[in-house]
């Protein structure tokens, strides 16, 4: 009984390693094509690099022959090694300032088997072409490799790792949550959840982010630091807009095809999302519990559903027309994330173009009410 529930434990978690990934490729609908919102997240936490980068000036292993960087959950394209670049930038600037030799950069790309790695190996050369015009003939070199698979299980030799980054992956969970086969026509956490649900979800991340702790510290050098970047919520109560409203209208979107006859309802009961919103408390909680890091640092940022709306004043949008903008923008976001998900679970007995014109007038229908926003919290930690 004992091994086939393990049997069954690696089967759940497999199956999420096999299936998340981001929608490949460089088409209109590909994630390559779709991820300015993940680029403005990176962007707005330059400030936490630098002063994560910034406070490890006496880690001596880090400055004086290879300094190494690892960023788990990279996805694809220019985002990938913009993230790259970010780090070389800072870490030539902090040299330049303190009168140190510029060290050689080795950059670990991770995710999982699924992330379309050929499209970013497509960029190196021009990465490297780029690191040269910029930097000059004395820059020293840049080695990047790619690392596939989850970043729920070692990657990396013991303290090997200088620097782990990682944006917008530490949401996703190493597998469906358990025991919440209750949660009919919802894909997340909902309003109409059963309270088993809010329990299961926030246990499965705990168990997850403690786990991702225990790993990243065996393969972290002593004071050597992590800046991660992911979605969460601004309440304890897990059914707060920020955390769950997106979930819910699409959700509604493909109860909306059931209607219609499009889809059958025990396809949606059957599908969960591996993906949780935590709240502030919760992540300081899990740090505190694993022990192994210093938290630095603890940010909050918000986000706009549609990356390119630069509106953060207004509390909804202001016209019928702005409010549909939004909503193509915001729909063409989350499909870019969400696509091969629902894929692999619906097959080919959905229409993934109908149900996202369903999510675009249901999210235009709901900016016109209330702009909510993404919850986004960055901390940096430290290996004690």
């Amino acid at each position: 009984m004992k091994a086939a529930l393990q049997q069954r434990q690696r089967n759940i978690v497999m199956e999420v390693e096999n299936t998340l990934h981001m929608k490949v490729g460089d088409g209109e609908s590909s994630y390559a094509s779709n991820s300015f919102l993940q680029e403005i997240v990176i962007r707005k936490t330059l400030h936490v690099l630098k002063h994560t980068i910034k406070g490890m000036v006496n880690l001596e292993t880090a400055f004086s022959k290879v300094f190494v960087l690892a960023d788990l959950g990279c996805g694809t394209g220019t985002n990938t090694l913009l993230l790259a670049s970010m780090v070389i930038d800072l870490v030539l600037e902090l040299c330049k300032e303190i009168n140190l030799k510029t060290p050689q950069f080795q950059v670990f790309l991770n995710d999982l088997f699924g992330n379309d790695f050929n499209t970013i190996f497509q960029l190196l050369p021009k990465f490297r072409a780029n690191l040269k015009k910029e930097k000059g003939e004395n820059f020293g070199s840049c080695f990047v490799s790619a690392i596939p698979g989850s970043f729920y299980r070692r990657l990396f030799p013991d303290e090997s790792l200088h620097l782990v980054h990682s944006s917008y992956s530490v949401h996703w969970l190493s597998q469906v949550p358990e025991g919440i086969e209750n949660n009919k026509t919802n894909i997340y956490m909902a309003r109409t959840s059963p309270p088993n649900v809010f329990e299961a979800y926030g246990k499965q991340f705990h168990t997850d982010f403690i786990k991702f702790l225990e790993l990243r510290a065996k393969e972290v050098v002593r004071g050597g630091c992590m800046v991660l970047t992911f979605l969460g919520r601004s309440s304890a109560d897990p059914t707060t807009d920020d955390g769950c409203r997106l979930m819910e209208l699409l959700a509604q979107s493909l109860l909306d095809m059931v209607k219609e006859g499009l889809v059958e309802e025990s396809f949606i009961n059957s599908f969960n999302l591996p993906h949780y919103s935590p709240c502030e408390d919760e992540v300081r909680k899990a740090i505190h519990n694993e022990g192994s890091f210093c938290l630095n640092t603890f940010n909050v940022f918000q986000g706009n559903w549609d990356p390119y709306d630069t509106d953060y004043t207004n509390l909804v949008d202001l016209n019928d027309q702005i409010s549909h903008i939004h909503a193509k923008n915001c729909a063409k976001a989350l499909r870019a994330v969400m696509e091969p998900l629902l894929t692999s679970h619906f097959g080919n007995l959905i229409n993934i173009d109908v149900l996202f014109q369903k999510l675009q007038m249901h999210v235009a229908e709901d900016l016109a009410n209330k702009k909510t926003r993404y919850f986004n919290i960055a901390i940096s930690l430290s290996k004690k």
